[in-house]
């Protein structure tokens, strides 16, 4: 249904010349990375944009199995998901990527790719505190990790290295979901790539 989706919205935007780009949400577990992307997804849908979210758990599950949490393995998986979301934004998907690429190499590593293709990138920092998301604990990790059943949970025995200068800083515990994602729509419309 996906794929049908994709070449359905391809087929109506005809030969536009459509600008593809990568966004990537980075921030700790359960911040609200892609509660955001669907939210704004849902817009671009809507506005007859081809978009993909490239959700760090289906990528553990599908392209990254068998990878761990070592900083190694996090760097292979977050340059796999990197490699898809610029093949995909070279072909004029909006691809949104609400990973949380712990470090900023690794980052680097996927902005550097992106740009030696010229293809669009653009950082967000969705920078909740580590006690909001603990509370949200989405997934139940924070809890876990307090009763001592795992380790190596980023921010908290697993380090975070925060973007330094992101093309958008979102606090979502001061403002709603629809609220951050045009925040975001707003700074790709800035940047001219819708």
């Amino acid at each position: 249904m996906r794929a049908a989706r994709l070449m359905t919205t391809a087929g109506e935007q005809g030969d536009k010349d459509v600008t593809g780009a990568t966004i990537w949400l980075t921030g700790l577990p359960s911040a609200g990375k892609t509660t955001i992307a669907l939210a704004l997804a849902e817009r671009l849908r809507e506005g007859g944009r081809r978009t993909e979210v490239l959700d760090g758990d289906e990528i553990r599950e599908f392209l990254s199995a068998g990878l761990g949490f070592s900083r190694e393995d996090r760097h292979t998986n977050v340059q796999r998901i990197g490699f898809v979301a610029e093949l995909l934004a070279s072909h004029g998907v909006t691809v949104l990527v609400p990973v949380i690429a712990p470090y900023a190499d690794s980052r680097e590593a996927v902005r550097g790719r992106h740009a030696a293709a010229g293809t669009p990138y653009v950082e967000v920092h969705v920078a909740t505190p580590v006690e909001v998301c603990s509370v949200r604990d989405v997934k139940g990790l924070y809890a876990k990790q307090a009763a001592g059943e795992i380790s190596g949970l980023t921010g908290v025995d697993d380090p975070y290295e925060e973007p330094v200068s992101p093309d958008l800083r979102i606090e979502s515990q001061h403002q709603s979901v629809q609220e951050s994602a045009a925040a975001l729509l707003a700074l790709l419309t800035e940047k001219g790539l819708l």
